[in-house]
């Protein structure tokens, strides 16, 4: 037999022992964690269900990310414990690409602050407001969530934006937050807060260094578009 016939034949587990996880759809990574199906329906049946529901929330194994634990048990074999280990499985995805990006985050780089928080935000279907705090390298002090929104408008506070920055004696900061649309593009709301944070940040001497819009996959830093 070749090797193709042979992929086609194996059951996802002897499939990944004897090809590796590469070899492996994403219905048969998702059946081996589920490990068991039902007298009626198997593991990879289960899984081509999730993915299937999954695919009405976003593209492919993303949508994973936008399904409730009841959306899951919604679904006729899937019960509590299986839903668990499936949103598990989503949640050690966005952490491993964080970790991933953190070994090379600068934070005097949009590009890898963006990748820091992209799995992270990138799901959410509410907006999220993150304020960096800064020492005078660009190393992170902490993050403080200022504001979690609705989807389509959060409210930001200038004095609670201070407050948290002088508590943390903050050199600099950013501003960072996820559009859920998952269009990065700057609202005219967007730039009046920017310009409100900067002009504040300047009398206060602790500047707004930027200000990082995530959409999906994508991002628009305000201080690169010359609107900071």
């Amino acid at each position: 037999m070749t090797q193709e016939e042979l992929l086609k034949k194996e059951l996802p587990y002897e499939k990944f022992l004897s090809f590796g996880p590469e070899a492996l759809t994403e219905t048969e990574l998702i059946a081996i964690i589920l490990r068991t199906g039902t007298k009626n329906c198997s593991a990879l049946e289960l899984a081509q269900k999730i993915l299937m529901k999954a695919s009405g929330k976003s593209r492919g194994l993303n949508g994973l990310h936008h399904l409730s634990l009841q959306e899951l048990m919604e679904i006729p074999g899937i019960g509590e414990v299986k839903a668990v280990k499936i949103k598990c499985m989503a949640e050690m995805a966005i952490r491993m690409a964080k970790q991933k990006a953190a070994d090379a985050l600068k934070f005097d780089t949009p590009e890898t602050v963006a990748d820091y928080y992209m799995e992270q935000m990138r799901h959410l279907e509410k907006e999220k407001i993150i304020l960096l705090l800064l020492d005078n390298k660009l190393h992170l002090i902490e993050e403080y969530m200022i504001s979690l929104g609705t989807v389509n408008a959060s409210l930001l506070s200038t004095r609670d934006v201070f407050i948290q920055a002088l508590r943390a004696r903050a050199a600099k900061m950013i501003l960072l937050h996820n559009h859920p649309s998952g269009d990065p593009q700057p609202s005219n709301e967007d730039i009046t807060i920017t310009q409100t944070m900067k002009k504040a940040g300047e009398l206060m001497d602790i500047p707004l260094i930027d200000h990082i819009i995530l959409g999906d996959g994508c991002f628009i830093s305000l201080k690169k578009e010359e609107l900071l």
